[in-house]
C-alpha cells in the first residue's frame, strides 16, 4: 500500500509541475456549452423553452417579482408581524442594496437575459432548421430580452446591457443610462413584435405579437413616446384578438386561463410542490407552481393585505356613488363571505392578522385575486397551479386611454375608460361621474389614475405607474407616504453586482444608497 500510494503521489507531483498555465485545460468535457448545443431545430427550441421557465421561477412570478412590485406600491399593507424583514423594507422604503428579495429579481432577469443572448447569437448559425422556426424562435428570444430590459430599467433605471453571452470571467459591462437601457428594450420589442406570428389557438402558452407589443408600448411610455406606445396598443387593439372577459373573476382563475383578455401570462400547473429553492429554473428540479395564493390568501400566510387607501379608492355608495364597484367584492374577501364554490363561510377566527378601519369598522380584509380559495376550503397550505396573468387586454385599453390624452385626445380617452367600466360583471356608471367629472385634462387624467388602479390592483402595474406619473407631474400628491426624493425613485443596484463586475463602482448607485 506504501508504495502504491508513493508512485502515485509521484505521478501527482509530475502532473502538477510539469504542465504550464496556458496548457491546463479550462473546459468540462462533459457539460453542453452554446458553442457545441444548438445544432438543429429541436435544440434550439429547447434552448427557448428555458426561457420561459425561467419566468416561472421563485426569483421572478413564481414569487418574488409580484412582491418586489406589490411592495413597492400604496396598494398592499403588512397583514401582520409574520411579514419578513427584507419585505418589510421593500413595504416601508428602508431597503438597502443589500435586499435579497430585489436582488433575486435582478438576478433572475439576467439569466433570461443570458438564455435569450445564446439563442439570438446561435439561431443565425443552426443548419437543420426550417426558416420559419429559425425567425420565430429569435423573434421570442429578442421578446424575452427587450422584456427584461424593460423590467430592470423601470425599476432601477440604467442597467448593464448584454447583447451576447459573456466569454470570459472578466466580460462585464458597466451600467448604461436608463434612456440607453429602455431604447435596448424598445429596439428588441419592435423587432419581436415584427417578426413573431399572430395569437395562436394550439400553443396558448407561447408569446406572441400581441404580447411584444404589448410590452412595447410599456416601454415607450416610460421613455415618455405616447405617440409611439398609441401606435403599439392601437395595433393590439385593431387585431381583433382580444376582448374584455363579461366576467372580471375570469382573470384570476383557473377555469379560463389563456382566455380572451390574456395578452401574456405565466402558465403555472398543480404539479409537484413549489421549488423554494430554485432561483434558476429549467434545472430539471421543476417549480410548475406558485405560492401567491398562500402568501394572499385570507386562510393562508396572508403576508400583504390590501391598503386602506386602496379600498377607499373604489366607488362605494358610502361616499355618494351611484352604486358599489363590483370588483370591490370580486378583489378581496371580507369576514362573512362564501367561499368554496359558496359551500363555506370566512370566519374571522381562520384569519390571521392585522385588522383595517374602513368605513368605520375594524376589520380583516383580503386579497381574492389569485386565491384558490374560491373554490375550495384549503384548511392550510396553498400551493397553485393559477398562471399569473401579466397583460390583461384591460391594461392595454387604460394605457391607450392615457396616450389619447397624452396626443390631444381627451374623449377617446374617456371613451375608452368607460370600455373597460361596461364589462358586464362590473357594470359601472361611464365617466363623467359625482365624483369624477372629464371636463379637463386633469380631471380625465384624475379618471385614467382611479380606473387604473380599482380595476389593476396589485397586479405589479401601480408602483411603476406613480414612478412614471410622479416624473411627469401627474400626480395631485404623492400616494407613497415615505418617498424621499433622490432615494426613492428607483431601487438601489444590488451591492452583489457592484462588488462582482469590475465596470461598476459604489459612484454608479443610485442617489441615496
Amino acid at each position: 500500500k506504501k508504495m502504491r500510494f508513493k508512485a502515485t503521489l509521484v505521478i501527482m507531483l509530475f502532473v502538477g509541475f510539469s504542465c504550464t498555465e496556458d496548457e491546463l485545460s479550462l473546459v468540462n468535457p462533459n457539460e453542453v456549452v452554446i458553442e457545441t448545443f444548438y445544432q438543429d431545430g429541436d435544440e434550439l427550441t429547447a434552448g427557448v423553452y428555458s426561457i420561459y421557465a425561467s419566468l416561472q421561477a421563485p426569483g421572478l412570478w413564481g414569487r418574488e417579482y409580484f412582491f418586489t412590485h406589490d411592495l413597492r406600491s400604496d396598494d398592499n399593507e403588512a397583514g401582520g408581524g409574520q411579514l419578513e424583514a427584507p419585505r418589510a423594507r421593500l413595504l416601508d422604503g428602508t431597503n438597502d442594496a443589500a435586499n435579497a428579495v430585489a436582488s433575486s429579481v435582478w438576478n433572475s432577469f439576467y439569466q433570461v437575459i443570458l438564455r435569450s443572448n445564446a439563442i439570438i447569437q446561435a439561431g443565425p448559425g443552426v443548419e437543420d432548421i426550417e426558416e420559419s422556426l429559425r425567425t420565430t424562435l429569435i423573434a421570442e428570444a429578442k421578446f424575452f430580452r427587450g422584456m427584461a430590459y424593460y423590467e430592470l430599467a423601470s425599476i432601477w433605471g440604467g442597467v448593464p446591457i448584454y447583447l451576447e453571452p459573456a466569454q470570459t470571467f472578466n466580460g462585464f459591462k458597466p451600467r448604461s443610462s436608463m434612456e440607453e437601457s429602455f431604447q435596448q428594450a424598445i429596439q428588441d420589442l419592435t423587432e419581436a413584435a415584427a417578426n413573431l406570428p399572430s395569437k395562436s389557438a394550439s400553443e396558448p402558452g407561447r408569446y406572441d405579437r400581441g404580447a411584444a407589443l404589448a410590452y412595447l408600448g410599456r416601454a415607450q411610455m416610460f421613455a415618455g413616446n405616447y405617440a409611439a406606445a398609441k401606435t403599439a396598443f392601437d395595433a393590439i387593439v385593431a387585431s381583433g384578438e382580444y376582448a374584455l372577459f363579461d366576467e372580471y373573476d375570469d382573470n384570476f382563475q383557473e377555469e379560463a386561463e389563456y382566455g380572451v383578455e390574456s395578452v401574456m401570462e405565466i402558465g403555472f400547473a398543480d404539479v409537484g410542490d413549489f421549488n423554494w429553492g430554485g432561483y434558476g429554473s429549467g434545472d430539471g428540479i421543476g417549480n410548475e407552481r406558485t405560492v401567491r395564493s398562500q402568501e394572499y390568501s385570507a386562510v393562508g400566510w396572508r403576508n400583504l393585505i390590501p391598503s386602506l387607501s386602496l379600498l377607499e379608492d373604489f366607488e362605494r355608495v358610502s361616499k355618494g356613488d351611484a352604486k358599489d364597484d363590483p370588483r370591490f367584492a370580486k378583489s378581496f374577501f371580507s369576514i362573512g363571505d362564501t367561499f368554496n364554490n359558496g359551500e363555506s363561510v370566512l370566519e374571522e377566527t381562520s384569519v390571521q392578522g392585522n385588522t383595517v378601519n374602513f368605513e368605520g369598522v375594524d376589520q380583516k380584509i383580503s386579497w381574492r385575486k389569485y386565491s384558490i380559495m374560491y373554490k375550495t376550503d384549503p384548511g392550510g397550505y396553498l400551493n397553485t397551479g393559477i398562471n399569473h396573468r401579466v397583460i390583461r387586454y384591460a391594461e392595454v385599453l387604460l394605457n391607450l386611454a392615457e396616450c389619447e390624452l397624452e396626443t390631444g385626445n381627451p374623449s377617446a380617452a374617456v371613451a375608452l375608460l368607460n370600455q373597460v367600466r361596461a364589462r358586464p360583471s362590473v357594470d359601472m356608471p361611464p365617466y363623467p361621474t359625482a365624483n369624477y367629472p372629464v371636463s379637463t385634462n386633469d380631471e380625465v387624467m384624475a379618471a385614467i389614475i382611479h380606473e387604473k388602479r380599482v380595476e389593476m390592483s396589485s397586479e405589479q402595474i401601480r408602483n411603476r405607474d406613480i414612478l412614471r406619473w410622479r416624473s411627469e407631474g401627474k400626480l395631485s400628491s404623492d400616494p407613497i407616504s415615505y418617498f424621499v426624493a433622490n432615494r426613492h425613485e428607483m431601487l438601489p443596484i444590488p451591492q452583489a453586482e457592484i462588488d462582482n463586475n469590475s465596470e461598476i463602482t459604489q459612484a454608479d448607485q443610485n442617489p441615496g444608497y
